[in-house]
């Protein structure tokens, strides 16, 4: 390989392409000699008003600033973009090494569907106290009025308090009308539908359905990479400015389901030892992976990446023969989709999210 190198840099040289090509070149086939890992990324926290400590005492989140609400574990948001941490490609952003490996690294499908955007935003969170009411817009009307994609998102519960509620959907059929007037007369919360929360529920968030983060909750979030959220109802607080924050009521209006629905949980059955099913939809599929030995994993047929998030114990991934990497509970790492066999080898009974496209 380092002669062939050798070879194509004299040529370059010699037809008079400036040096700074022989450099990108150098630059790219260093990186393309070694092999793809396992990937972790340094968190990007955001302490916000409704956050607490959790995260950091009971997720390994040792270095999060107090009042952190949200861990974004894996990000390609403008503005948010995750930082590798580990291996010889540490410090290198996930927008940089999506462009050097593309398929490699993302999938080759994935790849072509979004090319160098990474679909997939995943996050820790805790709510210590209500979240505003909002709602997000779907694909189509995310790009009409703001040119990038839609935020269709779903929670599954680490960790509650006692009585720990959330608010999601409606409680009953309504209109604009209706939503219109219970805002001004402040009666708002007579229409929604509060849900009783603990660990293990899973709750499927898709485009125009009002929701909630009430007190006392841990949860971790699997989602478009879309930072789009419409405030309908914000409590009447102020934020660190000392003012009101920004409502967004006619996008809100124009993008929400105004039915209630029989059921907002969505059910599965616990299974140790094996892969369950949480959601299904088209923009990630999630499992849950309850296991106290050896599972082994093979991607041959999926040509995506996989995350994995730790939501309890600790354990090893085996790859590429005897290598192997750490997980502990908090802990998320990225399973390039050219690793296609390993091994789940768990130190203590422990659980995984397996998340992909």
């Amino acid at each position: 390989m380092e002669k062939t190198k050798g070879k194509i840099l004299q040529f370059i040289s010699s037809i008079g392409f400036p040096s700074y090509f022989c450099g990108l070149f150098t630059y790219f086939t260093d990186f393309m000699d070694k092999s793809l890992y396992p990937l972790r990324f340094h968190p990007i926290y955001k302490p916000l008003i409704w956050g607490g400590e959790k995260l950091r005492e009971d997720y390994g989140k040792t270095d999060a600033p107090e009042k952190t609400g949200e861990s974004w574990e894996i990000s390609q948001v403008e503005d948010n973009i995750s930082l590798v941490s580990n291996g010889f490609l540490e410090g290198k952003s996930l927008e940089e090494i999506i462009q050097i490996y593309k398929g490699e690294l993302v999938g080759h499908r994935i790849f072509e569907r979004f090319g160098t955007r990474f679909p997939i935003l995943t996050k820790f969170i805790h709510s210590n106290d209500d979240l505003s009411i909002q709602v997000h817009p779907g694909d189509q009307y995310a790009a009409l009025h703001h040119g990038e994609n839609g935020k269709t998102e779903m929670w599954y519960i680490l960790d509650s308090e006692k009585d720990a509620k959330l608010i999601v959907g409606f409680n009953r059929d309504i209109n604009r009308e209706i939503l219109l007037e219970k805002l001004n007369n402040g009666t708002l919360k007579d229409i929604l539908n509060y849900e009783k929360v603990s660990e293990g529920d899973v709750i499927f968030l898709p485009e125009g359905r009002i929701h909630a983060l009430g007190p006392g909750i841990v949860l971790a979030e699997i989602q478009q990479t879309s930072d789009r959220t419409y405030r309908i109802y914000d409590w009447d607080r102020v934020g660190r400015d000392g003012k009101p924050r920004e409502l967004h009521i006619e996008h809100a209006l124009n993008v929400l389901d105004f039915k209630a629905h029989t059921s907002y949980k969505s059910g599965y059955r616990k299974i140790q030892n094996a892969t369950v099913n949480l959601i299904e939809c088209p923009y990630f599929s999630t499992q849950i992976i309850h296991f106290d030995r050896r599972l082994e994993k093979d991607y041959t047929a999926l040509d995506c990446f996989v995350i994995y998030m730790c939501l309890s114990g600790d354990l090893d991934i085996r790859f590429a023969g005897e290598n192997r990497t750490h997980l502990s509970k908090g802990d998320t790492i990225l399973i390039p989709a050219v690793i296609k066999d390993l091994s789940l080898i768990p130190l203590e009974d422990s659980s995984l999210l397996e998340i992909y496209l």
